[in-house]
Parts: C-alpha cells; structure tokens; sequence
C-alpha cells in the first residue's frame, strides 16, 4: 500500500520513510506544502491509502494543503504528526478534515498502528483482520494463513495481496495495482504484477486470484 509522507525535518523525514517502508508500505516523501499539492493533483490522489501531513511546511502550511484538498472532495485519510500540541491546535486540525492527530516525539509502532485503522476505516472495514475463501490476512501482525496454516510471503506479495483483499469484488487494473504498491523510487518491469499474482496464486491455490482478460486482476467476496 502506498503512502505520502509531507515532513520538511529531512532526519524525521528519513526515519519515518524507512520505518513505513519496513513495515511494508510503499513510500512517496515530500519537504514542503507546493510539493504535497503537487503529488496529490488530479489522478495520482487516488494512488494513495492514506497521508502523514505536518502542519508547519515551507512554501504552503499543512493546514492551507488539508482545507484545499477537502474543498476539493479529496476524502484520503489524514494523519497530522506535529509538535503543535495545545487543545486548539488538536481541534483545528480535526475540524480542517483530518482523520487523526498525532503529536511528535512518537512512537512507530503508535504511528503504524493509527495509519492501519485509518486505512481499514477509509475501506469500510470493522475488523483489523481480513478472511476470504479461507485465507486470512492480519495486516498488524503481517501474516497470512489458509485454512489455519502459515503462509510465508515476500513483502510485495504481501502487499498485492492486501490491496487485492481490501478491494475485494472489485477489479484493479494492472497500473492501479503498480500506483498502489510502488512508490516514485521503485523500479518495476512491464510483468512485475503478473509475477507476483503467478506466485500467489501457487502459494494460496490457482483459483483466488482471477484474471479478468484485458482489464484487470479480482478476488471474488465470498
């Protein structure tokens, strides 16, 4: 799943980028508030599963950023992280249209926690867990198993089979899929998805993943 980080500190930056990373997201990293507009212009907001705006950013505050893409109808989870922490920053921020708020010094594990319920939230899902035909995805504890066993998966094809789970009765195309999981940095060949959709479907049975000819990839609802 990808997500855009906005943060001009360049050491915080870094740590949070390669601490998303780690835990399996792909991710876009931007210094200031143009350059945060910019990445979320037309098509490409929909690329993303949620946003970690700070609020004070050169050229353009974060706050300016999260009003305009609001009076846009852009509905991307918003998790500020900032060191503004009196109650009036914390209640200007959730009436500007963010989703959470959460004040710096923090812990990652606090931050991967809150950015997976924004996410299950944005997807209409109650639970953490996701379960179909069988296969159950814990995004928390990174793990997948079918019928109760344990299912070793690479990172990528974790996070297809995510993305794929969470959409679930819909069909992504092979470009939503690439805009979904790879960040600005990632290198991708043209059958990079066709690869990994070829080793999930031998690791989890030939018939979870279907493929819609010309359009796109699917896991049926059950």
């Amino acid at each position: 799943m990808r997500l855009l980080i906005v943060e001009d500190d360049r050491l915080l930056g870094d740590a949070i980028q390669a601490g998303l990373t780690q835990a399996g997201f792909a991710v876009d990293w931007v210094c200031d508030g143009l350059a945060a507009e910019n990445a979320l212009a037309g098509q490409a907001a929909s690329d993303y599963a949620a946003m970690v705006l700070d609020l004070g950013l050169p050229r353009r505050d974060g706050l300016t950023v999260l009003k305009g893409i609001r009076q846009r109808g852009n509905r991307l989870p918003v998790l500020i992280l900032t060191a503004r922490d009196t109650i009036e920053d914390r209640i200007l921020g959730l009436d500007s249209g963010a989703d959470d708020y959460l004040l710096k010094p923090f812990d990652m594990g606090e931050l991967l926690a809150r950015l997976r319920a924004l996410i299950r939230r944005a997807e209409g899902k109650a639970t953490p867990r996701l379960e179909v035909s069988g296969i159950v995805l814990d995004p928390a504890a990174h793990t997948v198993s079918v019928d109760g066993s344990p299912i070793d998966l690479t990172a990528k094809e974790f996070a297809l089979l995510h993305t794929l789970m969470l959409n679930a009765g819909r069909v992504l195309s092979r470009q939503q899929l690439e805009q979904h999981l790879y960040s600005w940095n990632d290198e991708t060949g043209s059958n990079t998805i066709e690869v990994y959709v070829h080793h999930l479907r031998r690791k989890l049975g030939r018939d979870l993943i279907r493929n819609m000819r010309g359009i796109g990839y699917l896991i049926e609802k059950d």
